[in-house]
């Protein structure tokens, strides 16, 4: 019915129940308009209340949330502190908020060449000239920074507290942006090897090197390691780095089918030259999951990849994507239990 439409939609962006003008619309029956719909959403994504959208989802999504259990060792990173770790989640979520608010298109969030910084923020990434605690809107000029994955945020969660994680940063672009996580780990994974036989510190990609040598762990790694070290040259905490125990790093990979990258502007090229369709399909799937507020089934891919294909002809802008859910046969639905 229009009046469980106008619920289901105010849950879905603003996590709290409807206004008078959604509820108004249902009881006149026109909600389920097209484009009523359409003006509707445009409206609830430009109200300060679609900031639940960004915080929510976001969080759920981006694994943000996880970002308050994150504590880096503070003799490996002196730096680390609560006021860097708040400017972590602020930059995160300004940046999506702006993509959302704005309109832009949903491969933004891989590439965009802006974000949202303080003056703590901008010396930690090593960018000049911004001064003060209030964060704003800064142009980068370095390819290798913008988007989700220069963001300290997600650096920092992929990390262990004493070192950066190759496999969990691989796993994460695996799962998040690739909808293809890796099986779980067998039992009795062995330890990393730190130091050669020579007693000498090893990179963290001579350690993976050895690690997969082990034809059990050989066969997830192959897929996660490489996007991994894309992003070797962030430390633990998102901060540059071009050395690795003394070592220069080498950021090279290549993808599961066969294309070549270097470092996060290769990867994030990469990911969006070849691999455009699973981003787009894994971040819907991820928004309709979030929409509905329940697990997708089998029968619900059609829908998701109708969706995705609707957002196509706006160039994926997040307004596009947004009303092809709303309109989409699983969010006007509802099943009915079997008798």
């Amino acid at each position: 019915s229009d009046n469980a439409l106008a619920w289901r939609l105010s849950f879905f962006l603003w996590s709290s129940i409807p206004d008078d003008q959604l509820l108004d619309l249902a009881e006149q029956g026109k909600l389920k308009d097209p484009q009523v719909l359409q003006q509707q959403v445009r409206r609830m994504l430009d109200d300060p209340r679609s900031q639940a959208l960004v915080d929510n989802f976001a969080g759920q999504w981006l694994y943000l949330r996880n970002l308050e259990l994150s504590k880096p060792d503070p003799d490996v990173f002196p730096e680390f502190d609560e006021s860097l770790k708040q400017a972590f989640r602020t930059e995160t979520s300004l940046f999506f908020q702006n993509v959302l608010r704005e309109d832009h298109s949903l491969l933004e969030l891989l590439d965009a060449n802006y974000t949202f910084l303080n003056q703590r923020l901008a010396e930690h990434y090593g960018i000049p000239n911004v001064y003060g605690p209030q964060f704003r809107k800064v142009t980068l000029t370095d390819p290798n920074r913008g988007g989700l994955l220069g963001q300290g945020s997600m650096l920092t969660v992929t990390s262990y507290p004493n070192r950066t994680s190759v496999v969990q940063r691989g796993k994460w672009i695996l799962e998040n942006l690739l909808g293809t996580p890796p099986p779980p780990p067998p039992a009795a994974v062995p330890e990393l090897v730190p130091h050669g036989k020579d007693g000498k510190p090893l990179t963290m990609r001579q350690q993976m090197e050895q690690h997969r040598a082990d034809p059990v762990c050989a066969s997830c790694h192959s897929r996660m390691d490489p996007l991994g070290f894309a992003l070797e040259n962030y430390d633990g905490v998102g901060r540059w780095r071009d050395k690795d125990s003394g070592n220069s790093i080498d950021p090279s990979g290549k993808l599961p089918d066969g294309s070549k990258f270097a470092g996060p502007a290769g990867l994030k090229k990469a990911l969006l030259s070849n691999h455009r369709d699973e981003f787009v399909e894994t971040a819907t799937e991820k928004l309709v999951l979030y929409a509905l507020g329940r697990g997708l089934e089998y029968y619900d891919l059609p829908a998701v990849r109708t969706i995705s294909r609707e957002a196509a002809k706006d160039d994926y802008r997040m307004a596009a994507l947004i009303t092809a859910i709303v309109k989409s046969t699983p969010f006007q639905m509802r099943r009915t239990p079997d008798e």
